[in-house]
């Protein structure tokens, strides 16, 4: 069945991935004025395998995935405002987690004044970082969508982060494992996640 999009979105960009025999269509519905973004999935098989769940993030900090394995980045000042934006994988998980896509679809340069009056080059882009955990290579997706949209009337940067995570049973048993481990010794570890900033896709 067809996703009917309404103006909010005028721009898609499509990338396939492969997952156990076949592979999933990830589309990213976004709009070339503002930070706003939607997924679209679609898997290429007749028959879908069962016990696959997908589900999406509007909160990075809330997916289990980032809170174990990437580091995140949050910087507020006059000409930038960015929340969650990837940083990197944390160095002790550097063998258990590897790209399985890295792209940047630029879709405009904008020269901004700076407060020394100097010019700046911004770029109003879509950054996509796609990962897999290597003892799950074939049944395990995470997707992270960073949305750099240029405000030219403040002359600002924001940065907005989405998340999709599609993957089997038995790699969610792995990764509450990896999960588990990392939040020894942390304050608040019994502290549940709040399902409302967890959108399920099934």
């Amino acid at each position: 069945m067809a996703l009917k999009l309404g103006k909010s979105f005028d721009r898609n960009y499509t990338i396939r991935l492969p997952f156990l025999n076949s592979c999933y269509d990830i589309s990213i519905f976004f709009n070339k004025k503002s930070t706003f973004l939607l997924f679209g999935v679609e898997h290429q098989k007749e028959e879908s395998e069962t016990g696959i769940k997908i589900n999406m993030f509007k909160n990075l900090e809330s997916s289990k995935f980032c809170e174990t394995f990437i580091e995140l980045h949050n910087y507020r000042k006059n000409t930038l405002d960015i929340l969650n934006q990837f940083k990197n994988i944390r160095a002790e998980y550097s063998h258990d987690i590897s790209f399985v896509t890295n792209e940047t679809i630029t879709l405009a340069k904008i020269d901004i004044e700076v407060d020394n009056g100097e010019k700046k080059s911004l770029f109003d882009c879509l950054n996509i970082y796609g990962f897999t955990m290597n003892s799950f290579q074939n049944e395990f997706l995470f997707i992270i969508t960073e949305r750099h949209n240029i405000v030219t009337k403040f002359n600002k940067k924001i940065v907005r982060t989405s998340g999709i995570q599609i993957a089997t049973s038995h790699a969610l048993s792995m990764l509450d494992e990896y999960h588990q481990d990392s939040m020894k010794g942390k304050v608040g570890f019994e502290q549940k996640i709040p399902t409302d900033e967890i959108i399920k896709m099934e």
